[in-house]
């Protein structure tokens, strides 16, 4: 597809923006230049310096849009082109803006004005009405292209000349728009971004937005995520994205979870899937909650996790009889392999192909190795809070019902208040950093100093007032004293025997390694070994 520029002058832009023919999507964001910019770019073009072209995407769909400049103008009729802005729409409302004097965002753009006396040792010929100069004749930017105006100014021949010079200008400026006709909306954003590589990228969400309204039906993709997302907080997963909610629609209808999948979906059928789609999701969610005791979004190892359950979900469930065992192994596998880690939403596609699988009772086949062994656990597991893996094991560890040190009774509170950064005091490294920063620790021992081996989740407070910088066998010590059940709260933390876990000994390489062989025990009993 070859792409020319189409030259229009002022008039022409400013006449289609007013018939409607010139629209801005709901993707694109609002108007944001300051006055300054607006100031700068009015004077490039009095000084007919180049501007930059303005990339159209001519098409006969229908998008929902965002007023021009704050105001509405009537839609051409179905059937009929509409160019959607894809790239200059700061620079065109500025256009508008100035040449027409309006109001925007609470700013009087009536109030830039052209300087009928400046020179060439000028800075600027365009300005704001307050940094006018005393004795120097000035016309204000929206007169410039109104004789009626002008012929009210009561300016001297020099001064008309300058203005019929700027008015020439400022009508015939060259403004390059590069408008194509063809192609659906994924190719529109592909060409936008190749043609602005440094531009703000296209929201996926928003396009979609644009693309479903439909106010005979009531839906607004908006309104409806909002809702659905505000569902998703009661239960402690409103962290869900909402391009995670796009991509389970996108899965159930066409198998593919891949951007231009998503912009190839139709409307209506979008909008006839959504019901059944958010249902799906919310049976997924109660699925990682209730079967893997993940009570909190923020320890998803991948939010996208939930779309291929979903996708399980909407097909028709656990209809065969080794279906949660299958679709265990299929969590625990992409989480600690850290699947989707890159190229998700090929993956992601795949692993529609394998919940098809599941669900006709047959294992999938998996490509990544799950080594389960004491050395793959120490070499991957630094504490980075955002890494699948370490999510996974925080999984494991919440899944657990962790109960604070001091009152078995007490279960820790784990919602995505408290898990919101790595460094929350509610990630207790059981050999606080502050005791192993005095220890002449070896290479490998530091390596465990940051490791999640060595981290609990406990309550805030206890992990503030009661530890600090205490070693093990000292604080332990006053909590087995005050709990007459410290080896069951222990437990809760994957922490058997604290004797034999190194605990009394402040021996941070066996309480690592005794811990790591009490992870892999878990993991064992959650994925199939063949």
């Amino acid at each position: 597809m070859k792409l020319k520029p189409v030259p229009y002058n002022r008039a022409e832009l400013l006449s289609d923006i007013k018939k409607g023919e010139i629209q801005i999507p709901q993707f694109q964001r609002e108007f944001v230049w300051s006055v300054a910019e607006t100031v700068a770019l009015l004077d490039s073009i009095l000084k007919d310096y180049p501007t930059g072209s303005f990339i159209f995407w001519r098409t006969k769909e229908r998008f929902r849009t965002l007023d021009f400049g704050g105001e509405q103008f009537p839609k051409p009729e179905k059937g009929e082109y509409i160019n959607y802005v894809l790239d200059g729409q700061q620079r065109l409302t500025s256009i508008y803006a100035c040449t027409t004097g309006k109001t925007i965002n609470n700013k009087d753009y009536s109030k830039i004005v052209v300087d009928l006396d400046a020179s060439e040792e000028d800075e600027s010929v365009v300005l704001l009405e307050k940094d006018k100069k005393a004795g120097r004749v000035y016309i204000p930017m929206a007169d410039l292209v109104s004789p009626r105006r002008i012929r009210q100014g009561n300016y001297t021949d020099k001064h008309l000349d300058k203005i019929d010079q700027y008015g020439k200008i400022l009508n015939n400026h060259p403004f390059s728009v590069i408008e194509f006709k063809h192609g659906d909306l994924s190719v529109a954003t592909e060409v936008f971004t190749r043609i602005n590589v440094r531009g703000k990228p296209l929201d996926t969400f928003q396009i979609m937005v644009a693309k479903t309204y439909d106010a005979e039906r009531n839906f607004d993709l908006a309104d409806k995520t909002r809702e659905l997302l505000a569902d998703f907080e009661k239960v402690g997963y409103g962290t869900v994205p909402r391009e995670t909610v796009l991509r389970t629609v996108s899965a159930i209808l066409s198998g593919d979870c891949g951007k231009k999948a998503i912009f190839a979906l139709h409307k209506d059928e979008f909008i006839n899937a959504w019901d059944s789609a958010a249902s799906a999701l919310k049976s997924a969610i109660d699925h990682f909650r209730n079967v893997y005791q993940i009570k909190a979004s923020r320890l998803l190892p991948y939010y996208d996790l939930l779309v291929p359950f979903a996708y399980f979900f909407h097909q028709g469930g656990k209809q065969a009889a080794n279906a949660d065992e299958y679709l265990t192994d299929f969590f625990w596998r992409c989480s600690l392999t850290e699947r989707y880690s890159f190229a998700s939403e090929t993956k992601l596609t795949q692993d529609i192909k394998k919940m098809d699988s599941i669900h006709a009772g047959e294992l999938p086949a998996y490509e990544e190795p799950l080594p389960l062994t004491l050395e793959w656990i120490i070499a991957k597991g630094q504490f980075k809070i955002n890494h699948s893996f370490i999510k996974a094991i925080l999984c494991l560890y919440a899944g657990a019902e962790p109960r604070d040190f001091d009152k078995h009774n007490k279960k820790v509170s784990v919602g995505n208040d408290t898990l919101l950064r790595g460094n929350s005091k509610n990630y207790h490294h059981f050999f606080p950093k502050g005791y192993l920063r005095k220890q002449p620790l070896q290479q490998d021992a530091k390596h465990l100093a940051n490791h999640v081996l060595n981290i609990t989740i406990v309550s805030e407070k206890l992990n503030k007032r009661d530890i600090g910088a205490k070693p093990p066998s000292v604080y332990m010590k006053t909590f087995a004293d005050k709990n007459n059940q410290i080896s069951e709260t222990m437990r809760s933390h994957l922490i058997d025997d604290l004797k034999e876990f190194g605990v009394f000994t402040d021996d941070l390489r066996t309480f690592c390694h005794k811990r790591a062989e009490r992870v892999i025990a878990e993991i064992k009993g959650r994925v199939i070994i063949p």
